[in-house]
């Protein structure tokens, strides 16, 4: 079957992968099965945004808030994503898929952190598909991460505070260098953004689906992409206009 092509494809796709818990509770499961299922999403999702031509895909993976969860639940989380950058690395290097990680690093061990590191390190000259993992992510941390670091330059005398721009914030933020997302999805039927992406979130478009995350498949993702191809994206001017076009 060949890949169905779309009238305007999104450069930077960002999902907010939400229901894993719900999904497995509905069938009676423990709630570490519904994050087992996810993974495999995660993969199929990967492989379709590469062959949709998306250049940037970011996967909300885990939040710096999940840590209040269940001891349980946050190793088993961990675990996975021990276990995907173990299993699946060596693939993506072979799709040509660059790995880029974002969200605070200081309070991470040492063996999620090597890891981490390791996997941006492996695949940072390829130039295909950009798998934008967000882990122990949050966006007013993120924020206030950029701000403490203007804040220094300003002490230190290296900046002036009256030069603080927007193109500066951008450049200190963990996305430094990623466009900001075009279309935002999130699962399960919510209808927020919990602390994702606040910042770089201006201008896209956002999708939400009923369906939980181990569910999402690439009828669901191509079905989004239709509907974002259908939008008017003005930028805040009278006739639409591409990102690029407005500089964003």
């Amino acid at each position: 079957m060949s890949e169905r092509t779309f009238l305007t494809v999104p450069e930077h796709v960002a999902i907010i992968m939400d229901g894993n818990g719900r999904w497995a509770k509905q069938r009676g499961l423990p709630r570490t099965m519904g994050h087992r299922k996810g993974v495999d999403a995660v993969r199929e999702t990967v492989r379709a945004a590469g062959d949709a031509g998306i250049k940037y895909l970011t996967l909300f993976a885990f939040s710096s808030e999940n840590w209040r969860r269940p001891e349980t639940e946050v190793s088993d989380l961990l675990g996975l994503l021990k276990a995907f950058i173990r299993r699946d690395l060596a693939e993506l290097h072979r799709q040509n898929v660059r790995v880029k990680v974002i969200g605070d690093r200081l309070s991470l061990k040492s063996d999620i952190l090597d890891l981490l590191v390791d996997a941006e390190e492996r695949t940072k000259s390829n130039t295909a598909l950009t798998l934008v993992i967000a882990f122990n992510y949050g966006s007013r941390d993120e924020i206030a991460r950029a701000m403490t670091s203007l804040a220094r330059d300003v002490e230190a005398g290296r900046l002036r505070a009256q030069d603080i721009s927007p193109a500066l914030i951008n450049a200190r933020l963990d996305t430094a260098g990623i466009p900001d997302p075009d279309l935002i999805i999130r699962t399960s039927g919510e209808e927020r953004l919990s602390n994702f992406l606040l910042w770089q979130a201006a201008y896209s478009e956002f999708i939400f689906v009923p369906e939980y995350w181990p569910d999402f498949s690439r009828e669901i993702f191509h079905s989004a992409l239709e509907t974002f191809a259908s939008r008017d994206r003005r930028f805040g001017g009278l006739v639409a206009q591409t990102a690029a076009a407005v500089g964003t």
